[in-house]
């Protein structure tokens, strides 16, 4: 079994614009604010998942490991 990952949007950070809907369609949503969230919080790992964390322009988009709380993107530095 692969790794799970936590999947969080930072609202104070996201502009909308929707890189990450149109990256990994069904994975995350635009609200009526039309800041992204994500469909399931909790989720395997998924490279497109990465893709989209790591093309956001504002890095909005943080992934976790499930349990340990390990970061995924972004790194730690």
């Amino acid at each position: 079994m692969g790794d799970r990952w936590n999947i969080e949007v930072d609202r104070s950070l996201c502009i909308g614009s929707a890189q990450c809907v149109h990256l990994v369609p069904g994975a995350f949503r635009l609200d009526s604010a039309m800041q992204s969230h994500p469909a399931e919080p909790e989720t395997d790992a998924n490279e497109r998942l990465l893709a989209a964390a790591e093309g956001c322009p504002v890095e909005a988009i943080m992934i976790t490991l499930l349990g340990s709380g390990e970061p995924v993107f972004p790194p730690e530095e």
